[in-house]
């Protein structure tokens, strides 16, 4: 019997390989060629399959299974059942589907993901440039070449496209890089510095999609008249740094970087920094400081960078999922990217669903979609049939949201309501079993450890937040030592010289908007030795 030719398609990034991805690899290529079948079964790699906190992820095509939890035991099964026989391992299946109590939850049916920034994330070898090309890497640059686009107008069309910055509070990105000083010598620097617990679908970019980043960099560093772009990267994320070496270098042999690119007059190149690991390095000036070998000590501003940043010449940061916009606004046109999302906060976001949501994972969505669908209809509601809490959205500086703010529309201008951000994209599940005391004492440990101590209001004012919260961690709070964190966390937030000292009252001052009887009756649980 000769059989349709198949995918074997392995999901390859950072968490997959602690759980054994090249094992399962290296026994699936072994059992197919074992069985003769080489030639008809093709496996392959690609970046993150949308499955979050599963073990191995693994999906056979044309059927588009997705298995889950893979082991090299489970290969022989796998192939010997589904490949050979076409029956799929139920027990390996992964359970996708939404929220079973539709109704209750007020929910419709599930659309699929506009994907934009995760376009090709899940189908390519991130690895591959002939595969990064074929599904239309590098188009974008073609086209402002062909066209004759000029610097002015890859601005113009990103302005009239809406697009908002996607790493903190949403500056429209357009006018940021309009902004930058005239100059002879500047600078475009992506922050890939992702430090906040939870936080990681910048790094889920990187290693699905890295050739989306560089042409992106390639179209922002043209616009703004700059010839040397950075991307800053924790020191950690391995696997992205690997990727994205192996994509820059392929995109300088094919003459996509550097000097006189594709025969034109741009010339651009890009060189990655690693970063040390400190979360207020995320923050750009501090940032600008480290990749210049300093202390990461955020900088007084004014002057901004896109005037005085890098070397002090005029600087553009953005973040990846804000860079990996770019290619698409320019191919398709600022009209395209406007017919997603709202009107004021145009195109889509990029999501990670985590906590205790039935399926986590990473998302891509439009903009406004509510919190309510994002944690049922794309997360499958809360595991083991628990009740929904809260959700903390933003990553460790982001806002508690309680059950009554689930229909609230996740945009920039909305979230103003409850004095929250989009941030990091993390959105945590929170169950009806969650301490929302336990997880804010984690959260000001957090910001405690960070500080860069540069300034003394920080320096204390973290160290002190902690000890006032570990008075109901002790069973000894009152609700003055509540008035006392909340006043704090607002002094902190007016005198604190970066958004790190300023970021504690945020969800101190939502977990006490929604959750304030819960500190009030919060019993430790004791330990016995």
């Amino acid at each position: 019997m000769k059989l349709a030719r198949s995918l074997v398609l392995i999901e390859i990034e950072e968490d997959s390989l602690l759980a054994g991805a090249k094992a399962v690899e290296q026994a699936f290529s072994a059992a197919i060629e074992e069985q003769g079948l080489a030639q008809e079964i093709r496996v392959a790699e690609t970046g993150n399959l949308g499955i979050i906190g599963r073990g191995v992820v693994v999906v056979i095509y044309p059927e588009g299974t997705t298995y889950v939890g893979v082991t090299e035991a489970d290969v022989p099964e796998i192939v010997s059942e589904h490949l050979l026989k076409g029956r799929p391992v139920k027990r390996l299946q992964a359970c996708l589907a939404p929220c079973r109590d539709r109704e209750k939850k007020g929910l419709g049916l599930t659309r699929e993901q506009p994907r934009i920034v995760l376009k090709n994330c899940g189908i390519i070898d991130p690895e591959s440039l002939e595969e990064a090309i074929a599904v239309g890497a590098y188009e974008a640059v073609e086209r402002v070449l062909t066209e004759g686009i000029s610097p002015a107008g890859v601005i113009d069309e990103v302005i009239q496209s809406g697009l908002r910055g996607r790493g903190g509070a949403g500056f429209p990105t357009g006018k940021k890089w309009s902004f930058t000083a005239p100059g002879e010598e500047k600078y475009l620097v992506c922050n890939a510095d992702e430090g906040e617990p939870g936080t990681c679908k910048d790094r889920l970019i990187l290693e699905g999609d890295p050739h989306r980043l560089i042409e992106g960099m390639l179209l922002a560093g043209y616009a703004i008249g700059a010839k040397k772009g950075y991307i800053y990267i924790r020191g950690e994320y391995t696997l992205p740094i690997g990727r994205m070496t192996r994509a820059i270098e392929q995109a300088r042999a094919n003459d996509l970087l550097g000097d006189h690119i594709l025969g034109s007059d741009i010339s651009f190149d890009i060189e990655i920094k690693k970063g040390a690991g400190a979360y207020v390095c995320g923050e750009e000036t501090a940032l600008i400081e480290s990749i210049e070998g300093k202390r990461g000590y955020p900088r007084l501003k004014p002057p901004y960078p896109g005037q005085m940043g890098l070397r002090g010449k005029p600087t553009v940061v953005n973040n990846v999922e804000t860079l990996a916009n770019v290619a698409p606004i320019i191919l398709n046109g600022a009209d395209w990217f406007r017919s997603f999302g709202t009107k004021t906060c145009p195109g889509t976001k990029v999501y990670t669903i985590l906590g205790h949501a039935a399926n986590p994972g990473l998302i891509e969505v439009e903009m406004g979609t509510s919190l309510r669908e994002i944690v049922y209809e794309y997360g499958g509601g809360i595991r083991n049939g628990k009740d929904f809490k809260a959700a903390l959205i933003g990553g460790a500086a982001g806002a508690f949201v309680d059950e009554a703010g689930l229909d609230v529309a996740m945009d920039y201008d909305n979230l103003r309501d409850y004095s929250a951000v989009l941030g990091s994209g993390a959105i945590l599940v929170l169950d009806e079993d969650a301490s929302i005391v336990e997880l804010l004492q984690g959260i000001l440990h957090f910001f405690a450890h960070e500080s860069c101590g540069q300034c003394a209001t920080c320096r204390s004012g973290t160290d002190r937040l902690v000890d006032i919260l570990s008075r109901f961690c002790s069973d000894a709070g009152t609700e003055k030592d509540l008035d006392l964190l909340l006043r704090v966390s607002k002094l902190m937030q007016e005198a604190s010289f970066c958004p790190l000292g300023q970021s504690p009252v945020i969800p101190i001052e939502s977990a006490l908007r929604a959750f304030k009887q819960e500190f009030l009756d919060y019993k430790p649980v004791l330990t016995h030795s």
